[in-house]
């Protein structure tokens, strides 16, 4: 679990975090969601130790990040696993050179318990039998799964994500989807997700939080998102008419139960 408490981060005097308050749950896919500007990811930023906040606590656990050490933030990323909005491949190692890099980065193990770890990654994510191919020979869905499979590598505890179907046709979006939150509850991460991606809040929003010009205005479910009184959040979740009409099928399936 991380747990966030009053957090804030400014820039040349502006505020960009404002009193941030969230608790990210074990086993479950937490959405950070708000428009381009509104904060999001300065705070993914905060979390992972790359900004530090002027104001507030990051508890990983119970263990204060913004206070630590360099010795205990360094044992602490090596239970961080990242996906990059853009996967982040290294063009000249093979996939699974590529998965190989934090376990030869961070691992005493053997070579071949390296290499075993690493294939059963690929495995995990179905590229076993693309191992030996570069970056640049397959698809930007295999990426994103190579991305997967190298985030996992080192067992984390806890899992980021930043825009992960960024790019992404919408079949392959869902299926990286559906990998990512299978991932966290088998492993039960702390999984947390950035995204602007309305079939991702549908589909997998365990657990959302919206983002507005630095403040934290509402949190919450996919499925009680449907039936928020806040405009500002209802005009960026329903901003298309496709998704207006869903809420409009949703509110009225609840009305029918009642």
């Amino acid at each position: 679990m991380i747990e966030v408490k009053s957090l804030y981060k400014s820039f040349d005097g502006r505020d960009v975090l404002k009193n941030i308050n969230a608790v990210f749950e074990n086993g479950k896919t937490n959405l950070i969601i708000g428009q381009s500007g509104s904060g999001k990811t300065v705070l993914m930023k905060c979390l992972v130790g790359l900004l530090t906040p002027e104001k507030g606590e990051v508890l990983y656990d119970n263990r204060n990040f913004v206070t630590m050490g360099k010795k205990e933030k360094k044992l602490l990323r090596s239970e961080m696993g990242m996906i990059f909005q853009s996967a982040a491949l290294f063009d000249s190692l093979s996939v699974l050179d590529n998965v190989l890099f934090p376990l030869n980065m961070f691992s005493n193990d053997s070579v071949k318990d390296r290499i075993k770890r690493a294939m059963f990654c690929l495995e995990r994510v179905n590229l076993k039998e693309a191992h030996s191919a570069f970056p640049g020979e397959i698809s930007g869905g295999m990426q994103k799964r190579v991305a997967i499979a190298r985030a996992i590598a080192l067992n984390p505890q806890y899992l980021f994500c930043d825009e992960p179907n960024s790019g992404l046709d919408p079949k392959t979006s869902l299926l990286i989807d559906e990998l990512i939150q299978d991932i966290t509850k088998e492993y039960n991460m702390t999984t947390i997700i950035n995204t602007h991606d309305m079939n991702s809040v549908m589909g997998i929003g365990e657990k959302i939080y919206y983002i507005y010009q630095g403040n934290k205005e509402w949190e919450g479910t996919k499925d009680e998102i449907f039936t928020v009184n806040n405009k500002r959040l209802n005009d960026f979740i329903f901003a298309s008419d496709f998704f207006r009409k869903v809420k409009e099928v949703e509110v009225q399936n609840l009305s029918e139960e009642y």
